[in-house]
């Protein structure tokens, strides 16, 4: 393995992926929505999340003067959608009808919640504050929904349709998967035992068996191209 040096604004890209959310906010009889890739949990009580604006968009700008907004979160099938609202302003477009999107009221904010994400979360804002570029807003949870095929305290990952979206950058989207189970033993010591005998076992045998796979296939490969370099030529070609 090569470790390389990367440019300091990769840090951001590392640590994503993160579900990408659309944020949506009203005011003064206007709706709009933008995505938003940098998000994080600040607080459990009381329950506050950040969410990174640049201070150009007009989303935070009615979410200052509305003190609210919505996180919704999005599966795969609203990728197009998400991409699409990133790349118009709502100055003069209503996005959300743009965007093709269905909306219903929330219960506890005026902004409109997204049909078909997984996951809706509704937020009264506590502050703004810049960093750098960029300005994070704090939202207080008033209220989370979530759909039962998609989320149960935590992600049920179960299928990539119920899945949360994350953003890689660029015009590159993922998706949440292969959840696992982790469990650990400690030595007497109280260090960490890295690999048990049990798990020693089953790795090896993983592993010879994907060698024996890798085998195989290389003979067969070989015997194609032995085939193909004896097969008999075709008849002439008729002028």
């Amino acid at each position: 393995m090569v470790r390389r040096l990367c440019d300091e604004a990769d840090a951001r890209r590392l640590l994503q992926p993160g579900p990408v959310v659309i944020m949506t906010v009203a005011w003064r009889g206007m709706a709009n929505a933008a995505p938003v890739a940098w998000t994080v949990p600040l607080s459990v009580q009381p329950p506050l999340v950040g969410c990174v604006l640049h201070p150009d968009r007009l989303t935070g700008l009615m979410a200052r003067h509305s003190e609210e907004f919505a996180l919704n979160i999005p599966g795969p099938s609203l990728a197009k959608q998400v991409a699409f609202l990133g790349s118009i302003t709502g100055i003069e477009t209503n996005k959300i009808e743009a965007a093709r999107l269905t909306v219903f009221r929330a219960q506890r904010v005026d902004a409109p919640l997204i049909e078909g994400c997984l996951a809706w979360i509704e937020c009264g804002l506590e502050s703004v504050t810049r960093f750098g570029d960029h300005d994070l807003y704090v939202g207080r949870v008033l209220r989370v929904q979530a759909l039962d095929e998609a989320y149960v305290q935590t992600w049920r990952l179960e299928s990539l349709e119920h899945s949360p979206l994350v953003y890689l950058g660029g015009s590159r989207y993922g998706v949440l998967g292969s959840p696992m189970e982790v469990t650990f033993r400690t030595d007497e010591q109280g260090g960490l035992v890295v690999e048990t005998p049990e798990e020693r076992e089953q790795r090896e045998e993983r592993e010879a068996r994907l060698a024996e796979l890798r085998k195989l296939e290389g003979e067969a490969l070989e015997e194609r191209l032995r085939l193909e370099q004896v097969r008999p030529l075709g008849p002439p070609v008729e002028e």
